[in-house]
């Protein structure tokens, strides 16, 4: 069954289109890479999904529900702010640049939306936050600033933020490219450790493709605003079917 649908989906800016007439969707709980050269399309998508980006045609829907649009009797007509809102609640994102909030300390950066967007107690919130602090390895951080983290630590405090709202669909956007090789490794870890531990459905635009390889159930390969390959990561990463696949996975490897 599928839990998120991409029907004939496409966006335009400009005379440069991005995706067009794109088709796919993703189970309940699956782990979903998508690769593919700069402006194929990949962070696009993430962008529909977080509602930061308006598809010029075509439909998305989380669990059967749409997220752009809504039934009004037999129509489908495009959605109100507070549809739209409804299906996004169940997806959050991390970001490749932290995003957090500067002004406020750790604890509070990651208790701040289950307070205010889920009206949980600010006990609970606590106690949930300090939990998923410790699972990033940050239980000691919780009354720092960001601008007292590095990078690597901000980034992991990004990734409990976004679990403290309890997501059914994380999106993660080259989360470790602004960092360092041994930095980005210790929050390739961190996801690692989500994957085996939680059922969140993940989709990731990654260059780390051994990240890829060992947290995906299924890699597609964009370009050009088309999906040209969709494969599970032992065939994709082994035995790429599609000339480009080929090229793009050799110029990202010679690169590392």
């Amino acid at each position: 069954m599928s839990f998120i649908d991409f029907t004939d989906v496409s966006k335009r800016f400009g005379d440069n289109v991005v995706l067009d007439d794109m088709s796919f969707n993703v189970a309940n709980g699956e782990r979903v890479t998508l690769i593919g050269p700069s402006g194929s399309g990949k962070t696009t998508i993430l962008r529909m999904l977080m509602t930061l980006t308006k598809p010029d045609s075509g439909t998305i829907a989380i669990d059967d529900e749409y997220l752009w649009h809504e039934r009004r009797g037999d129509d489908l007509v495009p959605a109100s702010e507070a549809h739209t809102r409804k299906v996004r609640s169940r997806v959050t994102m991390v970001f490749q640049q932290f995003n957090l909030f500067p002004n406020m300390k750790v604890l509070r950066n990651v208790t701040e939306a289950p307070i205010h967007v889920l009206g949980k107690q600010k006990d609970e919130a606590d106690e949930r936050a300090r939990e998923l602090l410790e699972m990033v390895g940050l239980q000691d951080k919780a009354d720092f600033y960001p601008s007292q983290l590095s990078g690597g630590q901000q980034q992991r405090v990004a990734i409990a933020r976004a679990l403290a709202v309890e997501p059914d669909i994380l999106l993660l956007d080259e989360v470790t490219s602004a960092l360092d090789p041994e930095i980005a490794a210790e929050v390739l870890d961190v996801l690692r450790d989500v994957a085996k531990t939680s059922d969140v459905t993940m989709l990731l635009v990654t260059h780390a493709m051994r990240f890829a390889r060992d947290v995906s159930n299924r890699v597609l390969m964009f370009n050009e605003g088309k999906i040209i390959e969709d494969a599970a990561p032992e065939q994709m990463f082994n035995e790429p079917q599609h000339e480009r696949t080929k090229a793009f996975l050799k110029s990202v490897l010679e690169e590392v």
